[in-house]
């Protein structure tokens, strides 16, 4: 029976008592509001190790002043009937205080890989996203930890970072979940007006329109983008913020396509703003 446990103190326990019986842990952070995607995840780790545990902790760090810290979707109840569902252990789900008993004087920066896309859009957003990845990374001491490829850029970051500071864990990047037209599953997508949410399908077409584009060889970061920029300002009442081709992992911008790249978007819906991407591989 999943249990729900509120303090580091005995997380540690808890994790503790399973190393000794060499348990192998996989790990989900998640912010609540679970989605497909989500479970997805969580359905992975269950197969794949013997405990899963995941955490539910709405991450203040990461939110600028502007964003939507207040208003974000919270649903304990609701995220312990979905998470049990799928083979979840236990849900870590510490507050506000547990977590930073006081301001943090230590920092940890995200560096260059934060400095574009989502990183330039919202200053300090995955300086937040490393803070509270590497506390929760120290607390549950998974051997693997599982994140989605929709946040393409936080993935990157979190592999780097595993890499510059020895965690010895596993970073496994989950594939997209998205509904039957096309829409990349988001705790965000409840803000969509009726009207917004049919046109919120075009995102995903606007990156198959590249995909597409890429296959027929055209290798000119500006000609992908500018198509795609048309295609969603024709087809949604968006605003678009975002449209780019970046190297991926290294997050470096493209104007001739030559490897791996990653080609993301951001539209700004009356209260919700949407990202989604492609990574398509040489």
């Amino acid at each position: 029976m999943i249990r729900i446990i509120k303090t580091i103190k005995e997380m540690h326990q808890i994790i503790n008592n399973h190393k000794d019986r060499q348990h192998t842990i996989g790990f989900i952070p998640t912010m609540g509001a679970l989605h497909e995607g989500h479970l997805k995840m969580m359905s992975m780790s269950a197969a794949e190790n013997d405990i899963t545990v995941i955490s539910v902790f709405v991450n203040p760090l990461q939110f600028g002043p502007d964003e939507d810290l207040a208003s974000y979707p919270r649903d304990i109840e609701g995220d312990m009937s979905k998470a049990s569902s799928v083979g979840v252990d236990y849900i870590f789900f510490p507050s506000e205080a547990e977590m930073y008993p006081s301001e943090p004087i230590i920092e940890v920066k995200a560096g260059r890989l934060a400095t574009v896309l989502e990183g330039a859009e919202r200053p300090g957003h995955f300086d937040g996203v490393v803070t509270v990845v590497n506390k929760l990374f120290n607390i549950v001491r998974p051997h693997k930890a599982y994140f989605g490829k929709k946040d393409a850029q936080q993935l990157a970051i979190i592999e780097k970072m595993v890499e510059d500071f020895n965690h010895p864990i596993e970073i496994i990047g989950v594939d997209i979940v998205r509904e039957a037209d096309g829409l990349a599953k988001s705790s965000r997508n409840i803000y969509l007006t009726q009207d917004e949410r049919a046109e919120a399908a075009h995102l995903y077409q606007s990156l198959s329109l590249a995909q597409s584009l890429y296959d027929h060889g055209e290798r000119n970061s500006e000609t992908i983008i500018k198509a795609m920029r048309t295609y969603i300002e024709e087809h949604t009442s968006g605003h678009v913020e975002t449209v780019a081709i970046y190297s991926y992992p290294e997050l470096v911008e493209q104007y001739e396509i030559s490897g791996d790249i990653f080609i993301s978007l951001a539209v700004k819906f009356s209260k919700a703003r949407l990202i989604d991407n492609i990574i398509i591989n040489k």
